[in-house]
């Protein structure tokens, strides 16, 4: 499925309301303060803002930073650092940002959501890098680093985006093989 922009939309009796509200953010078992840290600033909100989303979802893992959650009219945010599931959010988020984690990447991909991956570049062996790279060559997602996230949110077009191929594990591990140059 490719997305369109009229599948961000529902009806509601005469009139079409957006529902492009919601952006979860994950950074799976581990820490990417760098990342919670860019993207919960108040330049970040204001960029989410902009573009049509008012609701951040932050999972943040066993990082140090932690943001203050708030609800406002135009803007709520909402942080925890684990869930025995993280399956609801990805479903119920309308764009997903993670970190370059594989079981992240598939399960929001599976989910068929657009998906941003930010790279951790603080990684010595940057195998998520490779991931990340092979998987938007591919047309599934958008990758960057934290210095460049708020500039790929305002230039994405998620009309571009191909669907990932689900319910294939050999086709994913032979994926994985040829992303990590084992093939």
């Amino acid at each position: 499925m490719v997305y369109k922009p009229e599948d961000w939309k529902e009806q509601k009796s005469d009139t079409f309301v957006l529902t492009m509200n919601s952006v979860f953010v994950t950074v799976g078992s581990t820490s990417f303060d760098e990342l919670i840290a860019c993207i919960s600033d108040k330049e970040s909100f204001q960029v989410l803002q902009n573009i049509g989303y008012n609701k951040l979802i932050l999972q943040i893992g066993r990082g140090v930073v932690e943001p203050e959650p708030f609800e406002k009219p135009e803007f709520t945010l909402e942080v925890f650092r684990y869930k025995e599931s993280i399956a609801e959010d990805v479903r119920n988020a309308s764009l997903v940002i993670s970190h370059a984690g594989a079981g992240s990447c598939l399960e929001t991909l599976e989910a068929d959501k657009p998906l941003i991956v930010v790279i951790n570049e603080n990684l010595m062996s940057n195998h998520q890098l490779e991931l990340a790279q092979q998987l938007h060559r591919n047309g599934h997602l958008f990758y960057c680093t934290c210095s460049t996230l708020r500039e790929k949110l305002v230039t994405m077009d998620l009309t571009t985006l191909q669907p990932f191929p689900s319910g294939e594990p050999e086709r994913f591990a032979a994926f994985m093989d040829k992303a990590l140059g084992l093939q």
